[in-house]
């Protein structure tokens, strides 16, 4: 049976450094942007489009009014018509299915645990740091200046939250959504990455 590790993330908590070292040490692959890749490719679209739906996020209730008049404001079209970035969610989310079906590997971000959730054999993880570990990694990871570092955090988990709360019609972040939840500066990238390992090994004596 396939194993499947889904990753979400706050920003600047090591995610995807985490997962891509994850899959590593179980010798699975590991899926982050090639879902957008893959998605654009079997959808048509572009995977600017892709990249652009979650960032548009930024405003929980206009994108709740905006994404619903796209895909219900009019009556003419009737309930089958979707938004834009319904149809991208809904090629994105197929894409995560194939994924998952046809091998071990971990997946980061994406709503992959929300996707996932009726999948045999997932273990969904919750990654999250201090505001001062995440200022120090954007700012050297991503090239952020230091002066926009945190102001860049909290609106890219913002639009995270509003993204995911809407398509996936629960809480991002909650905690009865994960198996489990860790706090990644709290003990490091490395030994978080043994924790995952250490928590699937555990569970399969169970």
């Amino acid at each position: 049976m396939n194993e499947i590790i889904t990753i979400s993330r706050q920003y600047g908590s090591g995610g995807r450094e985490i997962g891509a070292k994850l899959a590593e040490k179980l010798g699975i692959l590991f899926y982050d942007k090639e879902i957008i890749t893959r998605a654009a490719k079997e959808s048509g679209f572009s995977e600017q489009a892709f990249e652009n739906a979650e960032k548009k996020a930024s405003n929980s209730l206009l994108y709740s009014i905006v994404m619903g008049m796209g895909a219900y404001g009019s009556q003419d079209i009737g309930f089958t018509h979707l938004s834009l970035d319904d149809q991208l969610y809904l090629a994105q989310s197929n894409v995560i299915r194939k994924l998952a079906q046809e091998g071990s590997c971990v997946i980061v971000g994406r709503c992959a645990d929300y996707i996932l959730r009726d999948f045999p054999n997932v273990v969904h993880v919750f990654l999250w740091a201090d505001m001062e570990f995440r200022k120090k990694r954007v700012i050297s990871e991503y090239d952020i200046k230091e002066n926009k570092a945190e102001e860049e955090i909290i609106k890219t988990d913002k639009r995270r939250a509003n993204y995911y709360n809407y398509h996936a019609d629960e809480k991002w972040g909650r905690a009865d959504n994960y198996h489990l939840s860790i706090k990644s500066n709290y003990v490091g990238i490395d030994a978080t990455v043994e924790c995952i390992l250490h928590y699937l090994e555990s569970r399969k004596e169970v």
